[in-house]
């Protein structure tokens, strides 16, 4: 019996570090999604500033179409950033960076460069944690056929054990 015991707290003991990492991963991607909102919301405002869209920058195509026009001596790719269209790209503006109490002033363009591959970071971070929540389940779903190996009274009494002095 004393073997048995100790084969069920042991299996207790994996059902219960695999629920804690459970919510810990949880957690996080409460955590990544308001910094993912956070920088949505910055992207947006500087989109505004600049007065454009994700879709309202015309694409670099456009711009080699109208320049073949007869104009040998102008180049015919002209770069064109989707964020900030025809916005002054020098022009300076105040940022924090993440994970710090630091602002700075950084150009228009390297703060919304900055701003993106953050964004896409978090994207990714956020693609696996959802993926390591939802193993985690999964393992512990498969753990959850104990209660057929284990009388439910002795599992009431586990759960209602509580330590005296």
């Amino acid at each position: 019996m004393g073997e048995n015991a100790a084969q069920i707290q042991r299996q207790l003991t994996d059902l219960e570090i695999e629920a804690e990492h459970l919510l810990l991963a949880r957690h996080q991607v409460v955590e990544n999604d308001k910094l993912r909102n956070g920088n949505r919301e910055a992207l947006t405002a500087l989109r505004k500033k600049a007065r454009t869209t994700k879709t309202s920058v015309p694409s670099p195509f456009d711009s080699i179409m109208k320049e073949i026009g007869g104009h040998g001596s102008k180049t015919l790719v002209q770069e064109v950033c989707p964020t900030c269209g025809n916005h002054d790209v020098t022009e300076n503006i105040w940022m924090i960076f993440p994970g710090t109490d630091v602002f700075a002033q950084v150009p228009f363009h390297a703060a919304h460069t900055i701003l993106e591959e953050d964004q896409e970071r978090l994207d990714a971070d956020s693609k696996k944690l959802h993926n390591f929540v939802k193993e985690k389940s999964l393992i512990i779903s498969e753990k959850g056929a104990l209660a057929d190996t284990i009388s439910p009274g002795i599992l009431r009494s586990l759960v209602s054990l509580t330590d005296k002095k």
